[in-house]
């Protein structure tokens, strides 16, 4: 006597509750992915304006007054690199130009943040900003000045 053997496969109905069950996953999972990046971008923009300032001064021990250039950051390479930097960061997370201002031996490096907007030297983008410079958006500017950064985000970002 023969033995019949019987194949049998998923069901339609098995197979539409493993997708939802992926697509429940994923409709979790994406959004989180996608502010850990920009979280990541912010912080390695950050990171990079932080060893520039260090490299600003220690160069301003050496003369006195911080390099005196404004536009983009890769401006100062001939003043910083490689003396002050080995390799000078001149763009930030988002692939767009880090600024650098020079007024009145004072400076001050930004970058625009996520909306790649040019970034406003002197103050925080009061719309993304509270007074103390905190910021709560991922397009809100990244300013450092004078040692310190003057503009930075903190809290949960959108």
């Amino acid at each position: 006597m023969k033995k019949v053997r019987k194949n049998r496969g998923f069901s339609l109905v098995e197979l539409l509750i493993v997708v939802a069950i992926i697509g429940i996953i994923a409709a979790i999972a994406i959004p989180n992915l996608l502010n850990a990046i920009q979280r990541g971008k912010q912080k390695r923009t950050m990171a990079d304006i932080r060893s520039v300032g260090e490299a600003v001064e220690i160069y301003m021990v050496d003369f006195n007054q911080p390099p005196q250039v404004n536009g983009n950051v890769s401006g100062l390479s001939t003043y910083l690199e490689p003396d002050y930097i080995k390799q000078l960061p001149e763009v930030d997370g988002w692939n767009q130009p880090l600024k650098y201002a020079y007024v009145n031996d004072n400076y001050t490096i930004a970058s625009g943040g996520k909306d790649r907007s040019n970034p406003d030297l002197n103050q925080c983008n009061a719309s993304y900003c509270n007074s103390q410079g905190n910021c709560t958006d991922f397009d809100a500017d990244i300013v450092f000045a004078n040692g310190q950064f003057i503009c930075k985000p903190e809290g949960l970002q959108k």
